[in-house]
């Protein structure tokens, strides 16, 4: 009496489309057995696609016969040779393969003597409909995605910060996944900035509450579709080419761009050095009273905690406890409160030199859209060229790129200018609200905001003498809107404001700190 093993296989996809099922395999394959007095050996269920042998159940079954070469397994039965294949080249190598080991596979309701060679051809056959079924289901499949990517849909997992949605009417997108978008955000107009390294803002970033690894972070700042554009690659006589996409963007162009600048080495990174801990924000911001040295900041260790102390790195020893100095600068950025009016004041003034900084902006406006004309000019004529056969298509494909990366890096330039208009009103309104209240956005503030109001408002180093500190000179902004009481002189008429002269003053306030 033969042996055989039964081999049921099913793929998600067949058995939603097509309604295979497990079970009907099994029935139909013991009724084979039981009308040809086959005994049953082992039954085998696979869940895995039948483009190649890397099953693993398959890889099971293959291991075990050759194991017991010469043992006890006859045949391999299924039902058809789709559930055995559907790679005509695999097919033939495994059944070779099955062959030398004294086993026959034998599809039941598609039988075939495979010692008669003329059904081999039948094989081929039976093998190759299937191929051609996956091959045109994969081609249909491919030029279904590519036609959405055309359109601006997203097609694939969401991007880090994205998350997939189906909207009422059933159709798929990718929105903002808040608040990991926003430290996206974040990360993309640091890195554009060029103060920190994308090292540095991945750190900083994961401290904020990002969740992805260094590498998955460093993909996600080269993906444009976070400046909502799609990319199409490149395919037979189509060039590779960006779309605007139908989701939303999280970051501007213009944004997207400067942080590639970054990232390709096009713009310097000014690399700013962190402090070492939260408890030492005014490190680097002090002056040794004994040595003239910028004092450093480190923890000691207590009997029950850490204590923080501002120290000099020299023979000389100054130190202060740092726990005080922060708490008495605090109460220091408390005397900075505007004088009534200057906020608005310093809003014309702002607005003022910005018009007159910027009044030529639609002139370049109107220059870059005069480039992307004449850009446009010219691939319209090399595509009257290339219709009446006076160039050639490759020459053409060349013109085009060129010209395609011409226009993309005038339309960067525009979109930067409507950006930078923008931003600056926003920035302005949230400047008059922290200028209020300094203190309070000192103290609630991150060490790097912390370190930014230290170092907008004393551009040169907190002088420390005998116990006290005294405040240098003060930026010229912030001592107009916090410390001058009289007015201004008045403007002759016809003559323009020079505002960066308005103050030269050093402010003579004093702050006793304790040096325990």
């Amino acid at each position: 009496m033969q042996i055989a093993d039964l081999y049921i296989r099913v793929s998600t996809d067949e058995q939603a489309d097509k309604g295979y099922s497990q079970r009907n395999q099994d029935e139909q394959l013991r009724k084979y057995c039981r009308i040809n007095d086959i005994k049953i050996g082992k039954v085998i269920f696979e869940d895995h696609s039948a483009k190649n042998f890397n099953r693993p159940e398959w890889k099971k079954l293959l291991a075990n016969l050759k194991k017991q070469k010469g043992g006890l397994t006859d045949l391999i039965l299924f039902t058809k040779w789709d559930r055995f294949s559907r790679n005509t080249a695999d097919a033939y190598q495994m059944i070779n393969t099955l062959r030398k080991l004294g086993i026959e596979p034998q599809a039941v309701e598609q039988p075939l003597d495979l010692s008669i060679p003329e059904n081999k051809m039948m094989l081929a056959f039976y093998l190759a409909v299937p191929e051609v079924e996956n091959d045109r289901r994969a081609l249909n499949t491919f030029f279904g995605m590519r036609r959405a990517k055309k359109e601006g849909r997203w097609m694939a997992t969401a991007p880090l910060a994205y998350e997939n949605r189906i909207s009422p009417d059933g159709r798929k997108y990718i929105a903002p996944k808040r608040p990991q978008s926003d430290f996206m955000k974040w990360g993309f107009e640091q890195l554009a900035e060029g103060n920190y390294s994308i090292s540095q803002i991945w750190r900083m970033a994961k401290e904020k509450g990002l969740k992805c690894s260094k590498n998955s972070f460093w993909i996600a700042m080269r993906n444009p579709a976070y400046c909502g554009k799609i990319f199409i690659p490149k395919y037979k006589d189509e060039e590779s080419c960006f779309v605007q996409g139908t989701h939303e963007p999280i970051i501007s162009e213009a944004t997207f761009y400067e942080a590639q600048d970054v990232m390709n080495g096009r713009k310097k990174v000014n690399k700013v050095k962190r402090t070492s801990s939260d408890e030492l924000p005014l490190r680097g911001f002090l002056k040794c009273p004994k040595c003239g040295r910028n004092l450093s900041g480190s923890p000691s260790k207590g009997k029950y905690r850490w204590y923080f102390y501002y120290h000099c790195q020299s023979s000389c020893g100054f130190r202060l406890n740092a726990d005080c100095v922060n708490k008495d600068f605090i109460e220091h950025l408390q005397d900075f409160s505007p004088i009534p009016g200057m906020t608005e004041l310093y809003a014309e003034v702002i607005d003022y030199v910005y018009n007159l900084k910027t009044k030529n902006s639609g002139n370049f406006k109107k220059q870059w859209l005069l480039e992307i004309d004449e850009v446009n000019k010219q691939l319209a004529k090399a595509r009257s060229l290339l219709v009446t056969g006076d160039i050639e298509p490759g020459d053409y494909r060349l013109i085009k790129t060129e010209c395609e990366e011409k226009i993309n890096g005038f339309e960067r330039e525009l979109s930067k200018v409507a950006v930078k208009e923008n931003d600056s009103l926003t920035l302005f309104k949230n400047l008059v609200n922290s200028l209020e209240n300094v203190d309070l956005c000192y103290s609630e503030g991150k060490i790097e905001q912390q370190r930014d109001i230290i170092g907008t408002i004393y551009p040169q180093k907190l002088e420390i003498e005998k116990g006290t500190y005294r405040t240098p000179k003060v930026n010229e902004g912030a001592d107009i809107i916090y410390l001058i009481n009289s007015g201004l002189e008045e403007n002759k008429n016809g003559t323009e404001y020079d505002f960066t002269r308005l103050s030269h003053w050093v402010t003579p306030e004093r702050l006793e700190l304790s040096t325990q």
